[in-house]
């Protein structure tokens, strides 16, 4: 029987999510991965026990991204029309950045190794970065004559800002983990032995927090990217008067009075 695309662990409220393709560097291309990844955050968003994500890499990649032997051989989502070609990016990997971008949790990258093309934007559609010293990231599509598809510019531009957004779409060259911590790609550059102890500690900082209010948090982070001020604070009035009516809410305010760590439900 073969081995799940996606394996998934949950402890303390933090599910682990590991692409589980080490032989071929953990393409995402795949309908199976696209699939799995897609329906694992429906799980999550359903699913108000599980407070934080962290996604990583079986075996010595984080992700290769798109599988370059489907696209020598034009098979799989690269073969068919234009047509046909657009619809397979549409139907398949763009899926991914829309599912990511709706998640209702944070989600942590573990970066355990290189993350290039599709696997570098995989990392950058998570909402927190731990990498290992031995990772590194590339936006490498110039370089074999194709462009971002899965939406590397737009996701790219906001996490880096546009001057390093180009210089990495379009000289496709590696950006080595401490280079990419300067340039603020990265939260945190860490020994390989480390990196899961690591990357699972800033989730555990993460799901520590009233879950609701979390969720809520990451929402308005996700639309202050292409909303007004004006409707952004209309959004934020909304939430913050559920967050006020949450038992999580006054458990907070008791345990802050109190000088103790919140108990929190969800409720």
């Amino acid at each position: 029987m073969a081995s799940a695309p996606l394996l998934v662990e949950r402890a303390d409220h933090i599910e682990t999510w590991t692409l589980n393709l080490p032989d071929t560097r953990n393409p995402i291309s795949d309908p199976a991965i696209v699939d799995a990844l897609c329906g694992q955050v429906a799980v999550v968003n359903a699913d108000h026990d599980v407070r934080a994500v962290v996604l990583t890499g079986a075996g010595s990649a984080f992700s290769a991204g798109g599988n370059v032997k489907d696209m020598a051989d034009r098979a799989g989502m690269f073969g068919g029309s234009p047509y046909q070609l657009r619809d397979g990016y549409r139907h398949g990997i763009q899926r991914i950045p829309r599912a990511l971008y709706h998640c209702e949790v944070p989600v942590v990258a573990a970066v355990n190794g290189p993350a290039v093309g599709a696997g570098c934007d995989l990392a950058v559609m998570c909402d927190l970065r731990v990498a290992s010293t031995s990772a590194w990231f590339a936006e490498s599509f110039v370089q074999l004559g194709i462009i971002p598809g899965d939406g590397g510019a737009w996701l790219l531009t906001k996490a880096i800002g546009p001057a390093r957004a180009a210089e990495m779409a379009l000289t496709g060259d590696r950006v080595q983990a401490e280079q990419a911590a300067e340039w603020g790609l990265v939260n945190q550059v860490v020994d390989p032995d480390d990196l899961m102890d690591s990357a699972r500690g800033l989730a555990a900082r993460v799901a520590k927090n009233p879950p609701h209010s979390v969720r809520m948090a990451k929402r308005l982070l996700r639309e202050s990217q292409h909303q007004s001020l004006e409707s952004l604070l209309e959004l934020s009035a909304a939430m913050q008067a559920l967050a006020h009516h949450t038992e999580d809410h006054h458990e907070a305010l008791a345990a802050f009075g109190d000088k103790r760590a919140g108990r929190y439900e969800g409720r």
